[in-house]
């Protein structure tokens, strides 16, 4: 989850342009007024995230750390509105080490280890997320993906019927729009958490994929199961675990708009969709596109950043029972900001 703030930043000079989608997430996510925890308070761009995302109403936030040190560090913050916690000092501290451990004992964790381990900022954001004293988490901005990862998958783990977290992008089309595109959102998934798949699995991040769609895309999804074959163009058993996952994923949720094994471009163009599938109500219509493995998603992704033009805003982890989100290290505040403004909309009402 390196590149997420980077190419949140690169989505942000776009929307200098076009003036509308972050500022809508933004919106959106401040009509919610979620409670969000951001576990790194000694890091000054995350201060002064904390503070525009209370100014902008964007969400409530909990902050993590010293508040002596807090303040010292960044005399000119206004920290009006926002709750700080320091994990060692926390009168909570012992109920979390006793949730932990709960969590933890079959492991081999003790209640002393479990007691020193929600000192640490980020597996105390976790516990309050369990706990339901907080909405979502954001963190990474001064650590690396697995301190963020790690506790979510130990704490929050997935969502009931879940096989593994996932992952998605959006794909933002740049100015002027696409000729097959009827809106300005597509999502891509798995691009940069699981390199590969089960076909239940598989199947698993087309449905989170398609919610994912609806709750931070706002469009409706319509499901591309992808291939190197469309209908049974080809034999392979990479081939036969698509199918697979398309069959599950629509005896799972059989509400959606989703269909495969197809080639992207059968998927996305209906010329193309007429001639290769042309009993297909998602074939030449599609915007949420599931690659069968990363090392595919990653590629596909980068060609239409690199080539396309279009920006790239992820991976978003989906997949959580409670939304959790890494930073990248090199984020500044305004990309912390929309980490916010996205980890809101993906709490569940």
């Amino acid at each position: 989850m390196a590149n997420f703030m980077r190419q949140i930043k690169q989505l942000g000079r776009k929307i200098v342009e076009t003036g509308s989608f972050a500022e809508e997430l933004k919106k959106r996510a401040g009509e919610k007024q979620r409670t969000i925890v951001l576990c790194e308070g000694e890091d000054q761009r995350v201060v002064e995230a904390a503070q525009r995302c209370v100014e902008e109403e964007v969400a409530k936030i909990i902050l993590l750390g010293k508040e002596a040190e807090i303040k010292a560090a960044n005399p000119e913050a206004d920290l009006t509105g926002i709750e700080i916690i320091n994990p060692v000092t926390s009168p909570k501290l012992e109920e979390y080490a006793d949730l932990l451990y709960e969590l933890r004992k079959a492991k081999g964790m003790t209640q002393e280890q479990a007691k020193e381990q929600a000192k640490d900022n980020t597996f105390f954001g976790a516990l309050m997320l369990k706990a339901g004293d907080a909405d979502g988490l954001v963190s990474g901005a001064c650590h690396s993906t697995a301190n963020t990862l790690r506790p979510g998958l130990q704490i929050i783990k997935t969502a009931p019927g879940v096989q593994a977290v996932s992952s998605f992008n959006l794909m933002i089309a740049p100015a002027g729009g696409n000729k097959y595109m009827d809106g300005d959102v597509l999502v891509f998934a798995d691009c940069g958490l699981n390199p590969t798949y089960t076909a239940e699995g598989l199947a698993d991040c087309a449905i989170a994929t398609a919610q994912s769609a609806k709750e931070i895309a706002g469009i409706e999804p319509c499901i591309a199961m992808l291939s190197f074959s469309t209908k049974g163009s080809a034999k392979h058993d990479n081939v036969t675990l698509v199918q697979e996952a398309t069959r599950i994923a629509k005896e799972k949720a059989p509400e959606l708009a989703l269909d495969g094994e197809l080639q992207f471009d059968a998927a996305l163009v209906p010329e193309v969709a007429a001639l290769k599938a042309p009993g297909s109500a998602v074939a030449g219509h599609a915007n949420v596109f599931i690659f069968p493995d990363l090392q595919s998603g990653n590629i596909g992704y980068k060609i239409a950043e690199r080539l396309g033009g279009f920006q790239a805003v992820g991976p978003i982890c989906q997949g959580f029972a409670k939304p959790l989100n890494d930073l990248s290290r090199g984020c500044k505040a305004s990309d912390i900001v929309l980490a916010v403004a996205i980890t809101a909309l993906q709490v569940k009402d």
